[in-house]
């Protein structure tokens, strides 16, 4: 016969949560092992299997503890140390079954048949540590069970770990906690299916003392074991926090890493490549080239007219136009081919493969044509073009900086020919290539060695025939090439910043010679100095005219600044803020070429002006093209209205001057009076002038 026991429900109950919450930690620590490497692996793989066993080990003795017989039993200290052996040493063994990258079907039905027997023998090794007179006995039918159940369960442990070890989706903690009432029902099931494979002979007597208090040591091992999981999940989650943060951290770093090298290498306006990564490009396209024993072309292509746009509408419409630009560019081109900006408004196009010039060419042709469309800025139609030079590898370099330089030199030769022009490189291009060097160097000494002068060209009342002002147009006189007029050396000056200097002279001469004038007897004529859109950008131009001023001796009523209308327009409130400064000293200002910029009215009647001055390219068919007279009647009609002076520039002929005056213009200058003369013959000019006029 045998003895029946019965079970304490509260310990039981105690040994399910203490299964479900070993399981959960266990699912955290196999999370944590799988994320780690090296020794913390190593550290965290022992500490687990420590927590672990316990956790497993303390579930099957408190449920052995829950199971009471009606004689004392007492456990050996020896056998019962021994099963938490078993249970840390089977638990370190799943931990690292479940912490590997695969988990085939032979690993996981090894992995989980000796796990399985592995807790089976724990708790059967813990069942043995009962002291009793008699051995128990097994059912062998729940024996078997019993192991079944471990292996099974074993199976389903690992399977879970291992799923939620390669989770990455925002279900892994509900995920976790399903997976940890589940594993703990498996573990208890096990646990009690072996109690009840268990035979007690009813003339079996426990060996003891005294009857042991199994609710109060179950209770302690219970909170002992709680606190260490608790304490072992808390560790964990706070190194997986950590070292989310550190991934974090890393991964910031390297997208700004990432960030940083895109910047390094691309335009920040257009997105295109720039110069450096431009250089790879080319580099990649010489050895491609090497191999296949063919060629390719280099694009050097730079808008024209771009600057007239950047100054009549703003920066923020050049942005615009430059990021349209990239996108044109872009678009009938492969994506082997490189498209780069690398400055301004000059772009390179590298492509990959053509080395026929015909193809090129084609390419090139569509390129210029997609240019050619209208694009729209601020709500306005802007028609550009661009000049092209193209230089072909191996012919024309065989380096990234020969093949850019001679290209440039193309793009040059195809500007100077007229807007949208294609050229290819040729040898001779080079002599004009070193030609502009040599002329920057030359245009540098000429400031060091003054070699500039003013020439004055009259500006007459037409109504009277008398000279009213004069406006100073300077010259270079070349040591070897003779006297240079402005459009030979300005553009160069503009583009070099030399423009800056040479305009501060300009305004001392000016003035200087306006003083000597009237230290000679003659009237005090006003003079008209041309501002250029880097001098007026200048912070301190009033100070420095005002400078000029007191040093020469002349009053500041006989200083006339010229400014073009899309100066003015660039930057409309700084604008008003220069001017304003400059009129309150009493210089006068006009606007020069009027009619060829984009202006605002709105901003225009409150700009502090003195003259319209109307471009030369209206009055030059004005009796010939009845669209130019009408033009240049509603001009005069506008300034008389805004209470301006209007000045008519490149009048050369009757019919021309006797136009003006029948439209009521104020006055004009050109050829029909005289051509620019230097300061002695001006100064005589004024003396015969002085006679019939004053």
């Amino acid at each position: 016969m045998t003895m029946s026991g019965s079970y304490d429900i509260r310990l039981v109950l105690l040994s399910v949560f203490i299964a479900v919450m070993a399981s959960y930690t266990a699912f955290s620590l196999a999370v944590r092992i799988a994320g780690t490497t090296g020794k913390a692996r190593f550290l965290w793989l022992s500490g687990g299997a420590c927590a672990m066993g316990i956790g497993i080990w303390s579930m099957h003795f408190i449920g052995m503890l829950a199971f009471s017989l009606p004689v004392p039993i007492t456990y050996n200290t020896g056998i019962t140390f021994l099963s938490l052996m078993i249970a840390i040493s089977v638990s370190g063994f799943a931990l690292y079954i479940v912490s590997g990258r695969n988990l085939g079907l032979f690993r996981l039905l090894a992995g989980s048949s000796l796990m399985g027997l592995g807790v089976a023998s724990m708790h059967y090794t813990g069942m043995q540590a009962m002291n009793m007179s008699m051995k128990i006995r097994y059912d062998p039918v729940l024996f078997a069970s019993s192991i079944v159940i471990a292996i099974v369960a074993s199976i389903v442990a690992l399977r879970i770990v291992f799923s939620l070890n390669q989770a990455t989706n925002g279900n892994l903690q509900k995920k976790k906690i399903l997976s940890a009432v589940v594993m703990g029902i498996a573990i208890t099931g096990m646990h009690y299916t072996g109690m009840a494979a268990a035979r007690f002979p009813s003339d079996m007597n426990g060996v003891g003392t005294e009857p042991i208090d199994t609710t109060w040591l179950a209770g302690t091992i219970g909170l002992a074991t709680f606190m260490i999981l608790t304490i072992t999940l808390i560790l964990s989650l706070v190194d997986s926090h950590l070292a989310s943060r550190t991934a974090g951290l890393v991964r910031s770093l390297k997208a700004a890493n990432e960030r940083l090298h895109y910047l390094a290498l691309h335009d920040g306006l257009t997105k295109l490549p720039n110069r450096t990564l431009l250089e790879d490009r080319v580099e990649q396209a010489i050895r491609h080239a090497n191999m296949a024993s063919g060629s390719f072309p280099l694009i050097f292509l730079d808008l024209d007219r771009f600057k007239r746009v950047n100054d009549s509408m703003g920066h923020h419409a050049g942005d615009k136009l430059l990021r349209d630009v990239a996108a044109c560019l872009s678009e009938p081109l492969k994506p082997d081919d490189t498209v780069s900006r690398i400055g301004g408004d000059e772009f390179v196009i590298v492509l990959h493969d053509p080395g026929d010039p015909r193809k090129v060419h084609e390419i090139v042709q569509r390129l210029r044509d997609c240019l050619s469309r209208a694009f729209t800025i601020n709500d306005q139609p802007v028609i550009i073009s661009a000049s092209f030079g193209i230089s072909m590898y191996p012919n024309d370099g065989t380096t990234f900086r020969a093949l850019l330089v001679n290209a440039d030199s193309a793009m040059y030769h195809a500007k100077s020919k007229g807007p949208n022009n294609i050229e290819f490189f040729s040898a001779a291009m080079n002599a004009n290539a070193n030609l502009r060097i040599e002329m920057e160097n030359e245009l540098r000494r000429a400031l060091e060695n003054d070699e500039f002068v003013l020439h004055y060209q009259p500006k007459v009342t037409i109504r009277t025939g008398c000279i009213e002002s004069v406006e100073a147009l300077v010259r270079w006189e070349h040591p070897v090439r003779g006297l240079l007029l402005p459009h030979d050396f300005i553009p160069l000056a503009e583009d070099t910043g030399l423009i800056v200097p040479l305009g501060a002279w300009v305004i001392q001469q000016a003035c200087r010679e306006a003083r000597q004038w009237q230290n000679a007897g003659l009237p005090r004529f006003r003079v008209a100095v041309n501002i250029s859109a880097v001098q007026f950008l200048q912070k301190d131009l009033s100070d420095v005219i005002m400078g000029v001023l007191r040093e020469t001796g002349l009053d500041p009523d006989c200083l006339d600044l010229e400014i073009t209308e899309s100066l003015l327009m660039h930057d409309p409130e700084g604008a008003m803020k220069t001017l304003s400064r400059i009129r309150s000293n009493g210089v006068h200002v006009s606007i020069d070429d009027f009619g060829t910029g984009y202006s605002s009215l709105a901003y225009l009647k409150q700009f502090p002006l003195d003259k319209l001055k109307i471009d030369r390219s209206f009055i030059a068919e004005i009796d010939k093209n009845p669209n130019d007279a009408a033009i240049v009647r509603t001009i005069i009609t506008l300034g008389h209205s805004l209470n301006l002076q209007v000045i008519a520039e490149g009048v050369e002929t009757t019919d021309q001057f006797t136009i003006l005056k029948d439209l009521d213009c104020d006055a004009y200058q050109g050829f029909y009076m005289t051509r620019p003369l230097p300061s002695d013959q001006l100064a005589e000019l004024l003396k015969n002038d002085l006679k019939g006029c004053r």
